[in-house]
């Protein structure tokens, strides 16, 4: 003979009181030992359950036989095979069979938590909709209801019960009672007819709820509410739909919506129900999401705390399990509220059940998966709890016991024979409830009140700001402001945050608009502050550049990277959409923005490491100037002719050419182009050839950095062109080959090193590269390249005042200083590779010490990649606030920033010493050139 339940058995009680438990063992016999034991153990923990098991012996040894998940349905088969008389009858003992099996299924663990909620609560939909049909059917059989017969019984003539709360999550406790809403479809009745028809659906649901609720000898199936209806204290018991809608909409409140994130039709016309559900949808789930709904949360859980006399329920002698700090009804609040807050704008938020939410909820970024996790288990294991607690006797109770006999009991039902053991884990998972929910509520209350974190004397000045001018900016960040001193309160150091915040807000020019945006989306909110907290340079960039936020909420920000080629397809069209040429550069600026915010953003957060960073900002400044230099050209061909000859093309130079950039890096650009022998252009103003394309070069200049609407791109330095300053903005190819054999400067001949077409036609791309590949291995300087960048490092040693320890790139053994000994590594061997690394490697002679000045230099570009992106102007050690600190410890693997700035000036010596060594080795030129250009200035 299978035992299917004994199978399925994980563990079980122990018999509080033994005698019992083997007294009602004995009309069991003979069973497994396990089965037994389960016996035993809860008969001897509950009268409830003992005497059940009394009453129904016959069935429940038959039931124990077959499969657990078809129990339910067979009690709820033979209950609806019940006469409309003995229904009353029936209803209860299907209760009965359904709380003895549910209990010890619970009690064993042969269902899950989920499974006997679930269960409870399908028997609950069950019986509803058994019970209002059954009274149903003899006012439709007598034509009561205008219209309506027999025929329409199966969708209840339009009535719906709507289950709140636990039932409508499925998630039914014990001994719950059942909270309802009885409404009808009034559109089914003609407009004379409703008030007729809504009498006869009162004297149902009255005669429904007693059917369910009234105890008679055989006991009770469900204690009813119908409180959560529409003003319960002045409307029927049963309402139109229409008039519902009506009421939710002008004066539903906000704990009403939240009860209704739970709501689901349970019995009657199920369309009906949920086609009204639907309509809700505007007033359960709000279009912009509500950050007032936390402090209205917070207010109802203290109202109610008030009510039921809990504030001071510390210790756990009578302790309300559901309702007192750290309980049930703390768990569904905090995900209740988080779910009303972000439910409107994301559809997948709106779960029903607790577990569920909580999921989602982390999974969506809401709240961390920990929190999640925590919560979860901690309700999982109240539930547990709440159900023997109400096991014992079948009270509608979540007390706990008063007296050490009692709590002895509770303990053994959950298999603990230590009941200090149990009470401690109990008061443990109390407590981290309390923590974390209380954490979410109570610092609304208190920031602003704070003297710790000065918030007063900063919110003070806020209303002074410009983005707080007008009275619909001050009401938007009214609402938000609870939300966001909560946010700067929890920050790792909320004085520095609030100061990055305050200047942040107070560079906005206008508020509407951002304020708006916030409250739509609060995760950019988060955003802010997080960027307040450890990037006070981004929050600056972003009071004067706040459109970029418009991309966070794009769906793309956090796609994986285009690349180069994607990003110059996604400007080209972003251009192309425009044909002035002014809005052309506007957009070209708002594109940037947003797409140098995301390299930040991401960089900051740690989802791309330095090097993907700078390659990233390279990869944007090359698509800008490679996009916007044929529309350039195109706007000066208007007036003055095509280009002469192939035309320009722009070289990339320093760090940009190199393919690396940090967050405020200039442009080292330098424009060469051939006439072909073409004295002028053709055009209504034709030019000549040189002026032709030193007009172009300054209209480039200018396209990129000049201020505009929506500021501008980038700095140009164009000082790294034939003869510096003092040479032509274009040159032509000729005059730049000729340059470059003949009376190019050593540090000119480094600089090659690194430069790389970016822009321009593709043909004098590659001669100029030719050019640039030929100087490194046929130039005449290239064999004096060490000697030169010795006496170059020796005057710099002489006049440099010595860096700050925490400047990545002056001073020796430093980014400069490494890089220049690169370049010269990479001219002696004729190396056309741009990398500082490869550069470094060309010289095999160094051997290990490559690796030492490799990781030095990767170690400072860390610093300099994130250091430009969180602070403001250089880096000094003592100036650099504690939440930008630890973002720069963290992203240099070190403790701190003391230990950062002591290990960089420890690998400076080391590679000053490698560098000097290596260039001591090298014989002394001749005659030392006088090179005021040597410093590489």
């Amino acid at each position: 003979m299978t035992h299917y339940f004994e199978a399925a058995q994980t563990r079980c009680p122990l018999p509080y009181d033994p005698s019992a438990g083997l007294e009602a063992l004995e009309a069991f016999r003979p069973q497994p030992r396990s089965l037994c034991d389960l016996i035993v153990g809860a008969a001897g923990c509950s009268s409830y359950l003992r005497g059940l098991m009394a009453r129904e012996t016959l069935w429940l040894t038959h039931a124990l036989l077959q499969a657990p998940d078809t129990i339910l349905t067979g009690i709820i088969e033979e209950m609806t095979r019940a006469a409309p008389a003995q229904l009353g009858s029936a209803l209860r003992q299907a209760k009965r069979r359904v709380a003895l099996y549910a209990g010890l299924a619970d009690l064993g663990g042969v269902w899950t938590l989920e499974q006997v909620t679930g269960a409870l609560t399908d028997f609950a939909d069950a019986a509803v909709d058994l019970a209002l049909k059954t009274v149903l059917a003899p006012e439709l059989a007598r034509g009561k209801l205008p219209g309506q017969t027999l025929e329409d019984l199966p969708v209840a003539a339009g009535m719906v019960v709507i289950a709140m709360g636990k039932m409508g999550a499925h998630e039914l406790n014990y001994s719950s009672d059942i909270d309802l809403i009885c409404l009808f479809d009034d559109s089914r009745y003609a407009p004379e007819d409703v008030m007729t028809a809504r009498a006869v659906f009162i004297k149902v649901t009255r005669k429904m709820t007693a059917l369910l609720n009234d105890m008679t000898g055989e006991g009770y199936v469900f204690r009813t509410d119908l409180r959560l209806r529409p003003d319960a204290s002045v409307t029927p018991v049963c309402m139109a739909m229409e008039a519902a809608e009506r009421y939710y909409e002008s004066v539903g409140r906000t704990w009403e919506r939240a009860a209704h994130i739970k709501a689901r039709p349970c019995a009657g016309d199920i369309v009906a129900g949920g086609l009204y559900l639907k309509r809700l949808r505007p007033f359960i789930w709000r279009k912009h999401l509500d950050f007032a709904a936390i402090e209205d949360a917070h207010q109802i859980r203290v109202r109610l705390r008030e009510h039921k006399r809990l504030h001071g329920q510390d210790g756990l002698e009578g302790r309300d399990i559901k309702l007192a700090p750290g309980g049930i009804r703390e768990i569904e609040f905090f995900t209740q509220t988080h779910q009303i807050i972000a439910g409107g704008r994301d559809p997948d938020l709106r779960k029903r059940g607790t577990v569920e939410g909580l999921a989602m909820l982390a999974q969506k970024g809401w709240i961390s998966a920990d929190i999640a996790d925590r919560l979860t288990t901690c309700y999982r294991a109240h539930r547990d709890v709440e159900h023997r607690l109400q096991m014992v006797a079948d009270a509608h109770t979540h007390a706990l016991p008063q007296n050490p006999e009692d709590f002895d009991r509770i303990a053994r039902m959950m298999g603990q024979r230590d009941t200090s053991l149990w009470r401690a884990d109990l008061s443990a998972r109390l407590r981290t409830v309390r923590d974390v929910t209380e954490g979410f509520y109570l610092p609304r209350a208190r920031v602003g009140q704070d003297s710790d974190i000065k918030a007063p004397a900063i919110t003070a000045r806020w209303r002074q700001y410009p983005a707080l001018r007008s009275e619909r900016a001050v009401k938007i960040f009214e609402r938000l402001k609870p939300d966001l001193l909560m946010r700067l309160n929890d920050a790792a150091r909320p004085e520095e945050a609030f100061a990055a915040f305050d200047g942040f807000l107070a560079g906005l020019p206008a508020g509407v608009q951002l304020f708006s945006m916030f409250e739509a989306n609060p995760k950019l909110l988060t955003l802010i502050v997080d960027i307040a907290a450890s990037a006070p340079a981004l929050a600056q960039y972003l009071s004067r550049n706040a459109g970029v936020l418009d991309a966070v909420i794009g769906g793309g920000f956090f796609a994986p990277w285009p690349g180069l080629d994607g990003l110059k397809d996604a400007l080209r069209t972003q251009l192309e959409q425009m044909t002035d040429y002014e809005a052309q550069l506007d957009a070209a600026r708002r594109w940037t923005k947003e797409w140098h915010f995301r390299i930040g953003v991401h960089h900051l957060r740690r989802l791309t490491d330095a090097d993907e960073a700078g390659g990233q900002y390279a990869e944007l400044a090359e698509a800008v100037v490679a996009t916007l230099f044929p529309v350039v050209v195109a706007q000066v061909a208007q007036k003055h002719g095509p280009p002469p000859g192939r035309g320009a093309m722009v070289m990339a130079m320093g760090s940009l050419g190199a393919g690396w950039l940090t967050a405020h890096s200039d442009l080292d650009l330098i424009v060469i182009y051939d006439a072909c022998g073409q004295e002028s252009s053709q055009g209504r103003r034709p030019l000549a050839a040189r002026a032709y394309f030193a007009r172009m070069t300054q209209a480039l200049i200018t396209a990129l950095s000049a201020p505009m609407a929506e500021g501008k791109l980038y700095e140009v330095d164009m000082r790294l062109r034939p003869s510096g300053r003092q040479g032509p903005v274009a040159t032509s190819l000729a005059s730049f080959e000729r340059y470059q054999r003949e009376d190019a400067w050593t540090w000119e001949h480094l600089a090659m090193t690194r430069a790389r077409p970016i822009a321009g036609q593709g043909d004098l791309c590659a001669d100029v590269e030719r050019v640039r590949c030929d100087v490194i291995a046929n130039g005449p300087l290239r064999k004096n390249a060490l000697a030169d960048v010795a006496d170059m490092r020796s005057r710099l040693a002489a006049t440099a005042a010595a860096p700050d320890p925490l400047e990545p790139k002056p001073g020796p053994g430093r980014m400069k200083d490494i890089e220049l000994f690169a370049q010269s590594c990479a001219l002696l061997h004729a190396r056309t590779d741009r990398s500082t690394y490869a550069q470094l490697r060309a010289c095999v002679d160094l051997g290990d010490s490559v690796e030492v000045l490799a990781a030095q230099y990767t170690l400072l570009r860390k610093l300099q990649c994130l250091g430009r992106l969180t602070v403001e102007g250089p880096l000094r050690q003592g100036s650099i606030g504690t939440g930008a600190g630890k973002v720069l410890a963290q992203a240099t693997g070190m403790p701190d920033v003391d230990t950062l700035a002591a290990t960089i000036a420890k690998n400076a010596a080391l590679c000053d010493g490698l560098i000097s060594g290596a260039l001591a080795m090298v014989p002394p030129k001749d005659q030392v050139d006088g090179n005021e250009k040597g410093d590489l200035a």
